[in-house]
């Protein structure tokens, strides 16, 4: 499967509204990934920072996983200035 980048290079528009989420939250990637374990995705730091770079897709089904360790709608993951 091909996989498209969005103009700015980047194959997500979730990654830097995740980071400044987890910043605010004074959590490190670490931990995020530990607590997004705990809400049942299996997922690690590394792939806490490939999502942030915007080197990783971010599959709809993990918004919810994101949206829920944040406490925020699954919209406010999505940066418009990234589509």
């Amino acid at each position: 499967m091909k996989l498209y980048k969005h103009g700015n290079d980047r194959c997500n528009a979730s990654g830097k509204k995740i980071k400044e989420l987890r910043e605010a939250a004074g959590l490190s990637q670490e931990q995020l990934a530990a607590k997004i374990q705990l809400a049942g995705l299996s997922i690690n730091q590394k792939a806490i920072s490939r999502i942030e770079t915007g080197d990783r897709v971010v599959p709809d089904y993990e918004l919810f996983y994101f949206s829920s360790v944040f406490n925020v709608p699954i919209c406010a993951l999505l940066d418009r200035d990234e589509q």
